[in-house]
């Protein structure tokens, strides 16, 4: 990425899209409340945005890109992602250790940690792959 290059483009369509990585994130958080890790896997796959249908949950290390450690509570720029809270935000990496645990991101500070998949809760922002071109 060239120093021209925004990292962050706003799509005023409810999505920003980070172009270093091809990836399209929801601007807005998913869910008002918490889920669990299961549950934000679903909310993904049925998410409709920007005539899109193809949103995921992130891995641990998507979503840590959108980390801003220059800021805190939340941990990342509000200007592209103004409702985000500084709480949990679950991936859909599981531990190494447990397939009963994911790696959640902590966007007060920035920190990735891991919650019980099934019993632990967490908000969700959604992604996508975005096709060379687009």
């Amino acid at each position: 990425m060239n120093s021209d290059t925004p990292r962050f483009i706003d799509n005023a369509d409810g999505t920003v899209t980070l172009p270093a990585l091809g990836l399209m994130f929801s601007q807005a958080t998913i869910s008002e409340v918490d889920v669990t890790q299961h549950q934000a896997e679903d909310l993904c796959r049925e998410l409709r945005l920007a005539g899109h249908d193809d949103w995921r949950l992130p891995t641990d290390h998507e979503l840590l890109a959108l980390v801003d450690r220059s800021r805190h509570n939340p941990a990342i720029d509000t200007t592209f992602f103004p409702d985000t809270k500084p709480d949990w935000y679950w991936t859909s990496t599981v531990c190494a250790w447990s397939s009963a645990h994911a790696w959640c991101v902590l966007f007060s500070d920035g920190n990735c940690y891991y919650g019980g998949r099934g019993s632990g809760s967490g908000l969700v922002r959604a992604v996508r792959s975005v096709p060379a071109g687009q």
